[in-house]
């Protein structure tokens, strides 16, 4: 049976909680002959909610419990007490989560940034008590009302990361080697593609404990753009990135040619959304520990007329010198580089 380990989109049927019915209730007190009504309110049914935690980083909870319900409200009782309001249900998701009606596919919201909250489905109206029907030529009325339903909805959640930098590149460019020696993240890497199957998100961090959080995204294929393969999973979790590293692997170890490897990032990055194409970015030649690359190097510079940070994932040359010009992009302290610059120069 095969394990699940990460979801970043998964349906839910939620209901919120019914409003407790009013109640129709006479003062009973023995010197008080002719008491009036006294019947309370019904109690207000919970809520359905998500709030974006940055301590979940997968929908796979949600995934094993697709069914959740708030709490009702309590009925309303004699000597004009309010029935007990039910407790909202807080469901707790990734930073960057979105909220789809899934029969109508209407966009309810998203929770982007830590204690978000995103009401997905409205606890029912509690019932009035027959206080609320009393008049001078109508002192004894026996009228209340029942609570209303709660909104039941079945609702589909998507989680796009939220990330400082995405890496993004073909199967095997070394995007996953690349973020373990940039991060803490440990993301398994192999010598064939599509060893990473769910995006994974480390944290980066200098000498004087700034951070940049990066995402690295699973490879991407031609046809992208189109769904082909996971491509629409995988362009989505972009979508929220400041900025992006393209990883070529200049040394083409399975026969790829960097320069059309380039051409069809930005063609299936471009496809997707056009503004991606126009995303700060930044180059990176990889392998260049290997003999091929080199040649390879110089027909990309002259194909492109572009200069990419040359690096070595693998052996760690020029690591460091890539953590220097991410923080000097996107530290706060300066001012990013025009898109325009920082996709051809790095």
């Amino acid at each position: 049976m095969k394990t699940i380990t990460f979801k970043d989109r998964v349906r839910l049927y939620v209901t919120a909680g019914n409003g407790g019915d009013g109640c129709a209730a006479f003062r009973r007190e023995k010197y008080v002959p002719r008491g009036g009504p006294s019947g309370g309110d019904g109690g207000h049914g919970g809520s359905v909610f998500i709030e974006a935690s940055p301590h979940a980083d997968s929908l796979l909870d949600l995934y094993y419990r697709p069914h959740q319900k708030a709490e009702p409200g309590g009925a309303g009782q004699n000597k004009d007490r309010h029935g007990r309001n039910g407790d909202d249900l807080i469901l707790k998701v990734p930073c960057g989560t979105v909220a789809l009606d899934h029969e109508t596919g209407l966009r309810l919201g998203e929770v982007i940034h830590e204690g978000d909250r995103l009401c997905i489905a409205k606890g029912g109206r509690g019932g009035l008590g027959n206080t609320h029907f009393a008049t001078s030529s109508h002192q004894a009325p026996r009228e209340f009302t029942p609570g209303t339903e709660g909104e039941k909805r079945t609702v589909t959640l998507e989680l796009k990361l939220v990330a400082d930098i995405g890496l993004v590149g073909y199967p095997n460019a070394g995007k996953s080697t690349l973020l373990r020696r940039l991060t803490n993240a440990q993301p398994k890497v192999a010598p064939y593609p599509f060893t990473t199957l769910n995006p994974v998100i480390g944290t980066l961090v200098d000498a004087d404990y700034r951070t940049l959080k990066i995402a690295d995204i699973p490879g991407l294929i031609d046809g992208a753009h189109d769904g082909a393969g996971l491509g629409h999973d995988f362009l989505r979790h972009i979508e929220r990135t400041q900025f992006l590293i393209w990883v070529i692997d200049m040394a083409g170890v399975d026969g790829r040619n960097p320069t059309d490897d380039y051409r069809g990032l930005l063609y299936e990055l471009t496809e997707y959304n056009p503004e991606l194409g126009e995303r700060p970015h930044m180059i990176v030649a990889n392998k260049m520990d290997l003999p091929e690359a080199p040649d390879h190097l110089a027909e990309f510079k002259r194909a492109t007329g572009l200069d990419p940070l040359s690096i070595s994932a693998d052996a760690g040359d020029q690591v460091d010198t890539l953590k220097q010009r991410l923080f000097a992009k996107l530290s706060p302290a300066t001012e990013p580089a025009p898109a325009k610059d920082a996709s051809a120069q790095s």
